[in-house]
């Protein structure tokens, strides 16, 4: 068995079917060539939901009609985040209106 990294970047986002080829096309072109870029970013990987996801939200189960993206990073430490070369990195702003749900978390081995 491979060993688990200790830190990992996971961000996820539902995003329009609209914009899904524009935003496939900047995250594979621009953003993931950016983060595997940054100082202490060991790697990455994207992932697209296969069949329906499903949140809830107090007690209420919904199921959003996009497809969820999510990426992993691996990272040495949560304070890569912070460095000014991953805080420099061009974001998806442009892509704002057209993204419904994102999540952003670093989570480390305990």
């Amino acid at each position: 068995m491979t060993a688990l990294p200790n830190c990992l970047l996971i961000v996820t986002a539902e995003v329009d079917t609209a914009v899904e080829a524009d935003w496939n096309r900047w995250y594979d072109e621009v953003h993931v060539p950016d983060v595997l870029a940054c100082p202490g970013v060991r790697g990455g990987r994207r992932y697209i939901s296969s069949g329906k996801a499903v949140e809830w939200e107090r007690g209420q189960r919904r199921e959003p009609a996009a497809r969820v993206y999510i990426a992993v990073y691996e990272l040495d430490s949560p304070a890569v985040v912070e460095t000014k070369q991953f805080l420099a990195m061009r974001g998806w702003h442009h892509f704002a209106p057209h993204v419904r749900s994102q999540t952003r978390v670093v989570v480390s081995a305990g």
